[in-house]
């Protein structure tokens, strides 16, 4: 069965177990699984790799039908989705499974496709297909954004924003959140405020870098540090992401300390992760708790009001400072 996007929302999709998500648009594919597909259905969330599966059959099928006391429902995705997974799906489907769902994900499929042409055939499962963004859908999401966030700004600078993007929602995303945390000191954004903030998404993104950074990943972190020409007017903007990504980590750590599970509080926090962001954050997770994660932001809000006062050594200060915490 194909159901296009725009139709979701008129779809009562509760009783359908299988659903294939394909396309350019990886973006609106996470946004539709955070936001429409959990939503609607229950179970912890497992994250496979199509060759992981086809590698490891027999205990993926094995795990399919395990349960536990804790965990009655599974919420399955599948990365990377090809024909080559057609075959396992049917099998899995004539087996009627219960109280599974398994979303697999892929990129633009043809329509010859034998995965393609079985989810669209069928009438149990559900197939979507997801196009790229154009200017016109980047231009309404950024307007959107900014109208929430009472933030002033002409529509030529969102026309600015929008073409920076690449026709990409989560490089815009990427470029909003920055433009969110430099504007909490402003009243109105100028032109030369949103070209500033904007010209590093052609090379390596501030929020690339400060992930990196709290993930410990020295190599990829000097890398960015070295591809990019930051000015002492980015400093302000790197430490703000800085305090943004730390507080989110926070909470996930909280959040972890209670319920354990991390794919899933990751996959069910609120703002959602998009997927781009899940793997480093969750490593993130992983190597730093929450007392050190505190530390880090004490030591940034202490920075932030030490290059105020020091806007000429701004950029050594916080490139210091990334080179500490990469460690």
């Amino acid at each position: 069965m194909i159901v296009k996007f725009f139709e979701l929302k008129k779809k009562n999709l509760t009783e359908n177990k299988f659903f294939l998500l394909y396309g350019n648009n990886k973006g609106l594919i996470e946004e539709t699984i955070n936001n429409f597909l959990r939503p609607i259905k229950k179970g912890n969330v497992f994250i496979y790799d199509e060759p992981e599966i086809i590698n490891n059959l027999d205990n993926f099928l094995e795990n399919l039908k395990n349960k536990s006391f804790f965990e009655n429902e599974k919420f399955i995705i599948i990365n990377r989705s090809t024909d080559k997974i057609k075959n396992i799906i049917e099998e899995i489907i004539e087996k009627n499974i219960e109280s599974i769902t398994i979303v697999l994900k892929s990129d633009n499929l043809e329509k010859k496709s034998k995965l393609r042409s079985f989810f669209e055939k069928e009438k149990t499962t559900v197939t979507i297909p997801f196009y790229e963004d154009n200017n016109q859908s980047l231009r309404s999401l950024a307007l959107t954004f900014f109208k929430e966030k009472k933030i002033l700004i002409s529509q030529e600078n969102i026309n600015i924003i929008v073409q920076r993007c690449r026709g990409d929602r989560i490089n815009l995303y990427n470029e909003l959140q920055k433009i969110e945390n430099f504007a909490k000191d402003k009243k109105q954004l100028k032109s030369e405020d949103i070209l500033k903030l904007t010209n590093l998404s052609e090379n390596f993104d501030i929020s690339e870098l400060v992930d990196n950074t709290l993930a410990k990943e020295r190599k990829k972190t000097l890398h960015i540090l070295n591809e990019n020409s930051f000015t002492n007017e980015d400093s302000i903007i790197i430490l703000k992401i800085f305090i943004n990504k730390l507080k989110r980590l926070i909470k996930l750590q909280s959040q972890i300390l209670n319920k354990k599970d991390v794919d899933n509080v990751i996959s069910n926090f609120k703002p959602p992760i998009f997927w781009k962001e899940k793997e480093i954050v969750k490593k993130q997770v992983e190597i730093r708790n929450v007392d050190s994660t505190k530390k880090i932001l004490f030591k940034v809000n202490d920075l932030e009001l030490i290059i105020k006062k020091n806007t000429a050594n701004s950029k050594n200060i916080v490139t210091n400072f990334i080179l500490e915490q990469a460690i």
